[in-house]
């Protein structure tokens, strides 16, 4: 019986849910945050350090500290700064989307420790005498540029100028100071340097008592430097000294071309993958667009609700995101078109493969769940917000893929108008006879000519060949390791010409940041990449990019990090690997048991150590966003190997009981035939967009994406040649060692066996 009720509450559906995200995806676009590597901006972790001997650092101390921070951020009028306490001593700052990023780097670490001082240095006056806020540029008589003041007692300011006048000429002298160091600094010495050199701020003389609250500060300045000036008497002084252990800055123009290459490379990326669904699993496919599309949006209303702030791996985690999230459509749409070879209905088949998919799917998402939260854990910054968005489209891809294309594929199938199983890509002559007794595990499939269990020690061979190899070339190649590891600088110069090497480098020579590892990259040649061995001053870092500013007309990208953060992120970087691996193995043990568990992480480590290898031999930089594709891999490929195994487990629990190794083998061999076809579908999906963000998108994440590539292809062969045959040399031994055979198990969650000796 036909229902065109269903079909039509499907149109209704699916025109609601496109006309809501139509009307209002424009808004939601405008709303999300872009990091600073996206519009431009700095990023500055400060370590907290006392002023006075005998001070402690406390919570207390730091959250004064950022208070006085979010204030002078407040002078520039930066929108949602970001400003956190790391730890026990440190503090991070993220400004996107400033313009004057140099005025603001030496405004925040500023004490601004203002004093009032005779020329034998007696603290008169301090900060804490400034009325809030009452410090402005000005212009005198003259027209020239100074900063007025108003004190909060004008009594006090006539006692300390009678006292000031009362030492007579030339020492009748009050000094304005900006952070004067105890027993470093003095009046007599300034004075004796040239006016450019001093570092008061002013010496003006006082020949009568002046009783008032105002008072105006002279001297050699610049219109912008009483500007700051001012900006920073009012922020207020801090109770500390701020030293910068990592800093990256972004310019405006960097930011915007990656977003529109990444972005640009996302939409291709998505577009074929649609493509290869439509073509390839035919009803499946269109739903599945659908609920992609719905997927996508949702990522971004979560986002924005609770505030993130999307940086450049971000959006590789949300293109990513789609492509595992493909993965549950093609798990499911794979059983049903196994159900109908076997000659069950259209409805049955649908309901046969939704059911018997859901156990894989759930713990396929569950251990990349875990791989994310570790990243998101031990990473910073934009690795954060990597693991943030993929945490975000795994939970969003049960609602979607699972839930939202079941409802939308029953509406479909129960109509009764989709019955021909051509809808799923199967034609009548591969489809059997419900009557000939026919189950999956009997049907043919592509790869039917491949042992994978007879080829075993062979795979053993390349796997220990490889291994081999890769110590040889880690130890004669090493690890090219970016500054994240390393520490240094990392700076990258675009230009509106192309560039040439040289000529760089003698420009670089020219202005004291002398460099001879100069790479030139991009499209059109227009970038220039350099590394330095030792991390640049606050100070340098300034003067760096105003003359490269200056000469090329872009503001450049710099990143600079210390020793000791180094470090900490290689430290940092070997916990979440080794916390994520040991997750995964104890859940793949309890949900199946501990053999496959231990088949995974050797296929895992296999994949890892592979990628490792690449990386030194094509000398390709190992930084932060390496960590993160590889912990990506580490979840994305135990999916691979679930799958698998959960295929495994159901297919000795259709035998009940497995007495021989040769028949055992048969299982293994079958049930990886019958996953290869899905396996190679999910990872060419994802291999499409990693691809598109290889050749199309920033060259900031390209080494992001080729890691991820290259755990793409290896995490197919590791888990088919690798953790299954282990599982399987395991059991056998097993069976010789105790002359046992494999038995059913009893249901345990997610209503799946699971066969134990």
């Amino acid at each position: 019986m036909k229902l065109a009720n269903r079909i039509i509450t499907f149109v209704l559906v699916v025109a609601l849910l496109f006309t809501g995200m139509g009307t209002t995806v424009e808004k939601v676009l405008n709303d999300v945050k872009l990091g600073l590597d996206l519009q431009g901006g700095f990023e500055v972790l400060y370590e907290v350090e006392s002023l006075v001997d005998g001070q402690k650092i406390t919570q207390d101390v730091l959250a004064d500290t950022t208070t006085a921070l979010d204030n002078r951020i407040n002078e520039f009028g930066v929108s949602e700064p970001s400003i956190q306490i790391e730890g026990e001593d440190r503090i991070r700052v993220q400004l996107a989307g400033l313009a004057d990023q140099d005025s603001a780097r030496e405004l925040l670490s500023s004490t601004a420790n203002l004093t009032f001082r005779d020329v034998n240095d007696n603290i008169l006056l301090d900060g804490t005498d400034l009325k809030e806020g009452g410090a402005s540029p000005s212009f005198d008589q003259q027209n020239q540029p100074i900063v007025t003041l108003t004190l909060k007692d004008a009594a006090k300011f006539a006692e300390v100028t009678q006292k000031v006048m009362s030492m007579g000429a030339p020492n009748n002298l009050l000094v304005v100071w900006l952070d004067f160091e105890e027993g470093v600094d003095s009046y007599a010495e300034e004075s004796k340097k040239p006016p450019e050199e001093q570092k008061f701020v002013s010496a003006a003389s006082v020949t009568q008592v002046l009783n008032t609250t105002d008072v105006m500060i002279s001297g050699n300045f610049t219109v912008d430097e009483t500007k700051n000036f001012a900006s920073i008497l009012n922020a207020g002084s801090l109770p500390v000294k701020l030293t910068e252990i990592y800093s990256t800055s972004v310019g405006a123009q960097f930011g915007e071309d990656a977003l529109n290459d990444t972005v640009f490379a996302g939409v291709v990326g998505v577009l074929l993958i649609f493509l290869f669904m439509l073509f390839y699993y035919r009803l499946p496919g269109f739903i599945s667009i659908i609920t992609l599309s719905v997927f996508t949006y949702l990522v971004l209303i979560v986002f924005n609700g609770i505030n993130a702030v999307l940086t450049l791996p971000g959006i590789a985690a949300i293109v990513l995101g789609i492509g595992m999230a493909v993965d549950a459509n093609i798990l499911t749409a794979e059983r049903i078109r196994e159900e109908l070879r076997v000659g069950h209905s259209v409805k049955d088949a649908y309901k046969l493969g939704s059911k018997q998919s859901l156990s894989a799917i759930i713990d396929a998402q569950l251990t990349t769940l875990l791989a994310a939260a570790v990243l998101f854990y031990y990473g910073t910054s934009s690795v954060k917000g990597f693991a943030t968005t993929l945490i975000i489209s795994i939970l969003l891809s049960f609602v979607t893929a699972v839930w939202g294309s079941r409802v939308l594929q029953g509406l479909l199938v129960n109509s009764g108008y989709f019955n021909n199983p051509a809808w799923f890509g199967i034609s009548r002559s591969k489809q059997h006879s419900i009557d000939e007794g026919i189950t999956s595990l009997d049907l043919t499939t592509k790869f039917d000519k491949l042992d994978f269990v007879g080829n075993r020690k062979k795979f053993y061979a390349i796997s220990t060949i490889i291994l081999v190899a890769g110590i040889v070339v880690l130890g004669i190649f090493k690890l090219n390791l970016g500054i994240d590891f390393s520490s240094g600088t990392r700076v990258e110069i675009k230009s509106d010409t192309a560039l040439v090497q040289e000529e760089v480098k003698d420009y670089l020579d020219e202005i004291g940041f002398a460099n001879e590892d100069v790479v030139i990259s991009g499209d059109n040649q227009k970038i220039a990449v350099m590394r330095y061995k030792d991390d640049f001053s606050q100070q340098q870092v300034l003067d760096f990019k105003e003359q490269v500013n200056e000469k090329y007309g872009h503001e450049p990208s710099l990143s600079t990090v210390s020793a000791t953060v180094g470090k900490e992120l290689a430290k940092n970087a070997m916990y979440a690997l080794a916390l994520a691996a040991l997750g995964i193995i104890i859940y793949v043990a309890v949900r199946f048991e501990w053999r496959m568990g231990l088949g995974a992480i050797v296929s895992l480590l296999h994949d890892v150590f592979f990628i490792i290898v690449i990386f030194s031999m094509l000398r390709l930089e190992v930084d932060i966003t390496f960590i993160a594709a590889v912990l990506t891999i580490v979840g994305y490929s135990i999916n691979d190997t679930i799958v698998t195994f959960d295929r495994i487990r159901e297919n000795i629990d259709r035998h009940e009981e497995i007495t021989t190794k040769e028949e055992l083998a048969l299982i293994v061999n079958k049930s990886l035939r019958q996953t290869m076809g899905r396996s190679v579908n999910t990872v060419l999906t994802v291999i499409i967009v990693v691809i598109a963000l290889i050749f199309l998108g920033a060259p900031s994440i390209q080494n992001f994406s080729i890691a991820l590539l290259i755990g793409l292809v290896t995490g197919i062969y590791s888990s088919i040649c690798i953790a299954a045959q282990v599982w399987y040399s395991l059991k056998c031994r097993e069976m010789d060692k105790k002359g046992t055979s494999v038995v059913k198990k009893e249901k345990k969650q997610w209503g799946s066996d699971e066969p134990q000796v």
